[in-house]
């Protein structure tokens, strides 16, 4: 935030930021800070957080009463308002990207099944797009999972189906 000294017109002071972007400032960090909070205690680590930090996070992980878990996470942005929180966000961040990449992963398995086991040619398009795919496996299951779904058992079947597709895509990361 800029003002103009009426002694020295010519010249612009720099007062610093203003009131109300110290407050969004402060308001970022803190929800920073509850993400802190809901990560486990192995992610955590992770971060190699301050002591005093880790502390403070720890322990807001055990209050259950609204209005200390309020105050101390209040708490955990004043401190966090004292360290460099780029390598904490940044760490948040890769740590969403992975989760987007493994639920993309589940989601096109889930995909995959369910074309499987609706669609007449899809073994063929699977075995095609994914050579490394056990074809003759893969027709076995779903005949299986047809069969368990119309005598009404447990689908069995579609979960070892899921497992193998799983399998086959392979790990993103």
């Amino acid at each position: 935030m800029k003002y103009y000294d009426p002694q020295q017109p010519d010249e612009e002071i720099d007062a610093g930021p203003s009131k109300s972007a110290l407050k969004r400032q402060s308001t970022e960090l803190q929800l920073l800070g509850e993400s802190l909070i809901d990560m486990s205690p192995d992610d955590l680590d992770e971060l190699n957080l301050p002591e005093k930090l880790r502390d403070a996070v720890d322990i807001a992980k055990r209050i259950t009463a609204n209005g200390g878990l309020y105050r101390q996470k209040q708490f955990i942005g004043k401190l966090m308002r004292k360290i460099d929180v780029e390598p904490i966000r940044l760490a948040l961040e890769a740590k969403k990207q992975t989760h987007r990449a493994q639920v993309l992963r589940l989601r096109r398995v889930e995909e995959w099944r369910d074309r499987l086991l609706h669609q007449a040619n899809a073994v063929s398009e699977f075995t095609a797009e994914y050579p490394v795919a056990d074809g003759k496996l893969v027709q076995r299951l779903v005949d299986r999972a047809h069969h368990e779904r119309d005598h009404q058992q447990p689908p069995a079947a579609s979960r070892e189906l899921f497992k193998v597709i799983h399998a086959v895509l392979g790990d993103p990361t």
